[in-house]
């Protein structure tokens, strides 16, 4: 079968794990990917985990003994489709229309993931692999698990590299390497002034109102008129390499990345920082404020989510340490503040990698990019010591966790040659 016969058969299987969860579908999904392997003379096996999705661990070996090892990460859970009227033709269902893949998955990240397993697999069919292929493909990705994170972080055997074909590129012409991911502490705030709400007419003026006192809280963590975070959130941070800045100013105007999305400048510098700010600095955003009702009192309770994106340097514990320490510090007398949080860590990887290189050559000199979203995985492989190639052939336009998510048949194509160019050139690692 075909590259593109196999994918159509693999996104016919609906293996939701965030939404309406389909445990049936996810466990078909694993077995589908292991097979694969299997089929083309590999060992793999599904390995369960504490959240229910097993994970796809295989391997297929080279017949070069002493070639070194690569390890190919993907994801086989997809979101939720949501409202089914919202397709113009059934999620499940994979359809061609003007050159483009369209199904829940077809980008994110079984279309993008999968020409890194078929290259590899129709080379060890061959017996023409140039290096081992470890294989590992999760079920949990979309539901911020955890599982994957500790099983790399357990796994003994490791590898020379990595690759991670779940992100995307510049442009349709212009492939990318990213070479960083930021972290986050999520915190959830609560703030108590008092036992219950009372009346703005008689105490208001007098009475501690709670969202005041958030709101002094929070004003001592928010950016200043520079765009900067106050310098104990910037703790531990690593500037990028100036060959990283100097790339950059070929990447698209951050007006104009700002505007497609329909949001606005945070500051006068920020569209043209945009890069760096998204990319190489920490940020912080609050994304929740409840509480209070729509009467006459003053509140006695209010609560916050606030989230910090750490760059590349930066650890969650220190960071959110700092956080709680600047909430409370700001904290008005007599106001309580109840303050807990959940951390994933940022990643770099060096261009100057001997990992890296080859990959820049196998994927043409792509432009090196900085992700500002979060990663674990990443993360588990900087500690590990393992070189991360990441990339992938996607693009904003495959409307990934949306109604008609779609990839681009010519990414296909893109991606297995990229596969293909990226296990010559890592077989010469040692």
């Amino acid at each position: 079968m075909s590259l593109l016969e196999e994918l159509v058969e693999w996104l016919r299987i609906p293996s939701v794990s965030a939404g309406a969860r389909d445990e049936a579908a996810l466990a078909a999904a694993a077995e589908w990917a292991a097979e694969k392997v299997r089929r083309a003379g590999g060992t793999a096996e599904l390995v369960p985990t504490p959240g229910g999705a097993p994970l796809v661990v295989g391997e297929l070996r080279s017949e070069r003994v002493n070639a070194p090892t690569v390890l190919i990460y993907g994801h086989y859970d997809v979101q939720d489709p949501g409202d089914l009227s919202k397709w113009t033709s059934p999620p499940f269902d994979p359809t061609i229309r003007d050159g483009r893949l369209y199904a829940r998955g077809a980008s994110d990240d079984k279309g993008n993931f999968f020409p890194t397993l078929y290259a590899a697999c129709e080379l060890a069919a061959a017996g023409e692999l140039p290096l081992h292929v470890r294989v590992l493909v999760e079920g949990a990705e979309e539901t911020g698990s955890d599982d994957v994170y500790q099983w790399v972080l357990a796994d003994e055997r490791g590898a020379d590299a990595a690759i991670v074909f779940d992100s995307g590129m510049v442009d349709a012409d212009t492939p990318a390497l990213t070479l960083a991911t930021r972290g986050m502490v999520f915190a959830n705030v609560e703030v108590r002034t008092g036992a219950r709400p009372v009346h703005s007419g008689m105490y208001g003026g007098a009475a501690l109102n709670a969202f005041h006192a958030l709101h002094a809280a929070l004003g001592a963590v928010l950016p200043g008129p520079d765009g900067r975070l106050p310098e104990p959130l910037r703790a531990g941070l690593i500037p990028p390499a100036a060959e990283e800045v100097a790339g950059w100013g070929a990447l698209p105007d951050g007006r104009a990345s700002l505007a497609e999305v329909g949001a606005r400048p945070s500051d006068a510098t920020a569209e043209a920082q945009f890069w760096t700010r998204t990319g190489a600095e920490p940020s912080i955003d609050v994304n929740m404020i409840a509480g209070g009702e729509v009467r006459t009192i003053v509140p006695e309770l209010a609560r916050a989510t606030v989230s910090v994106r750490l760059a590349a340097g930066q650890s969650s514990a220190e960071i959110g340490a700092a956080l709680e320490r600047l909430l409370r510090d700001a904290l008005p007398a007599g106001a309580e503040l109840s303050f807990k949080y959940d951390g994933a860590e940022p990643s770099r990887f060096d261009p100057a990698l001997p990992a890296l290189q080859a990959a820049r050559r196998a994927l043409g000199e792509p432009a090196l990019v900085r992700s500002g979203g979060t990663l674990p995985i990443l993360a588990a492989f900087g500690q590990r010591g393992i070189p991360a190639i990441v990339g992938g052939f996607a693009l904003p336009d495959d409307r990934i966790h949306s109604p008609d998510e779609s990839y681009r048949l010519a990414g296909l194509d893109q991606g297995a040659e990229a596969a293909r160019a990226l296990y010559r050139e890592l077989s010469a690692l040692t």
